[in-house]
């Protein structure tokens, strides 16, 4: 196997892959009605600017088939992995997949619309097939340990009304703390967030292009582009 070598520094293979983001939309909502949607694209636009020799990698949550945890499924996820049937790794192939998705990317971005003061029920349904014993997480010794690390993490929350720090709705938010809970538990501490809140206000052409111009600025400060 050929090594890449810089002066007297080796350099390992994880130093010279190409970067990867994995982009995750939620909303229900097509690109043009969709505040979250548009800013990830645009988060996904500035990030391949600065990483031109980097993967992006899509999914929607909306057009992805995310069933409801059943009692047969968690008997799959928690059957040795060399002892399941093949129905058993028929229930769990989706789970496999998303959680492949996550292994493989350096960075994520998810567009989350608040919906009822918390997350869009796809992302729910999708957490529930990510958070895998052994697979995402595992216990040593009664602890529970994230297996996810060394991820960075945008969260990019729109919102009918403002719910930021601070202001008169802000203990209504069960965003940013649920989310930050999970991926915490999954290893992930490097999150970031880019709000956009007041979204029910911006009914015509220019406000909703201020609003979208504020949240950009923020993303464009986050990944240090022009």
């Amino acid at each position: 196997m050929d090594q890449h070598m810089l002066g007297k520094h080796q350099m390992s293979w994880k130093e010279i892959e190409m970067p990867t983001l994995l982009r995750i939309d939620s909303s229900p909502m097509d690109a043009s009605k969709s505040f979250s949607r548009h800013l990830t694209s645009e988060f996904v636009r500035h990030w391949q600017e600065r990483h031109r020799d980097g993967s992006v990698l899509v999914r929607d949550l909306a057009t992805t088939s995310l069933a409801v945890l059943t009692s047969d499924w968690i008997a799959a996820a928690y059957t040795p992995e060399d002892s399941r049937s093949p129905e058993q790794r028929a229930r769990l192939a989706v789970s496999d997949e998303l959680i492949a998705e996550l292994q493989a990317a350096d960075q994520y971005v998810i567009g989350v619309p608040m919906h009822n003061f918390s997350i869009p029920g796809a992302l729910k349904l999708w957490i529930d097939q990510v958070a895998r014993a052994g697979k995402t997480f595992n216990y040593a010794g009664g602890v529970p340990a994230g297996l996810l690390r060394n991820k960075h993490l945008t969260l990019i929350v729109t919102s009918g009304g403002s719910y930021e720090p601070g202001t008169a709705r802000s203990a209504m938010d069960f965003t940013e703390p649920y989310l930050r809970s999970v991926f915490g538990f999954l290893g992930v501490t490097d999150i970031q967030i880019v709000r956009a809140g007041g979204t029910s206000s911006a009914r015509d052409a220019d406000s909703r292009a201020a609003l979208l111009q504020s949240a950009g600025a923020a993303i464009r400060a986050q990944l240090q582009v022009a």
